[in-house]
């Protein structure tokens, strides 16, 4: 068990510095490595936890350029499709879910690379954003690649989007635990490892907020890719 913890905190330091200067990648590179490592079952409601502490800290640091009526738009979508997510994981098939997590690895990554340009988008329409994302997020642990755009493309830089998008992610992380807890998935293994796991998650972010102006960014974008297509590969032949 605790060779098991080493690993998985050294995993999570390691992916919340690359995701801290990549600026993407983080929580669904992680996935896999929880899912290899505690079951697919256990590995999303933890990767869950970590990312609610993550989530808060950023919006407490960026909290002055929040932009509440995305994150209230956002919830409308999200809380609900979120529960819902929630409550099917418990009952999901394991194999399914697997295949699943590797073509969602694969098409982030063809979705970084193809994307059409995204049209501002109204307030409004992120509640379908985060209906998608709500429901995305619960079975699958992480969406971000996919609806960092819709963010960008409202208009939102810096810190006003690490903060609002934080924001939003808050909602729907919570919705989550929400539903994992009614499904009976929120058990004591999964609490002790996300409280656990939270400290390397956050001193990760704090190395790469450190070091993002040091390092070649295109290329930690590039590793982030060729990991999410290894993993999402290796999930979908069933290894």
């Amino acid at each position: 068990m605790l060779g098991t913890l080493l690993a998985a905190s050294a995993a999570a330091f390691a992916l919340a510095v690359l995701s801290a200067v990549a600026g993407f990648g983080g929580g669904v590179l992680l996935l896999p490595v929880f899912g290899a490592l505690f079951g697919l079952r256990v590995a999303v409601p933890v990767l869950t936890l970590t990312q609610l502490s993550s989530n808060a800290s950023r919006v407490w640091l960026n909290r002055r350029e929040l932009r509440s009526s995305l994150v209230g738009w956002f919830a409308v979508g999200a809380v609900p499709c979120a529960v819902m997510g929630g409550l099917l994981l418990a009952h999901a098939p394991l194999g399914a879910l697997k295949r699943l997590l590797g073509v969602f690895l694969i098409v982030t990554v063809v979705w970084r690379r193809l994307r059409p340009r995204v049209g501002r988008p109204s307030a409004r329409a992120f509640a379908w954003v985060g209906a998608a994302s709500g429901l995305g997020s619960a079975l699958l642990g992480s969406v971000g690649p996919l609806t960092a755009p819709f963010f960008l493309a409202y208009g939102l830089t810096r810190a006003a989007y690490i903060g609002t998008e934080a924001a939003a992610a808050l909602t729907m992380h919570g919705a989550k635990l929400a539903g994992y807890g009614a499904g009976d998935l929120l058990t004591g293994r999964v609490l002790l490892l996300g409280a656990a796991l939270t400290p390397a998650t956050l001193a990760g972010a704090w190395v790469g907020r450190r070091i993002v102006d040091r390092v070649s960014e295109r290329t930690f974008v590039r590793l982030v890719e060729a990991g999410l297509l290894v993993a999402g590969s290796l999930l979908l032949i069933g290894l």
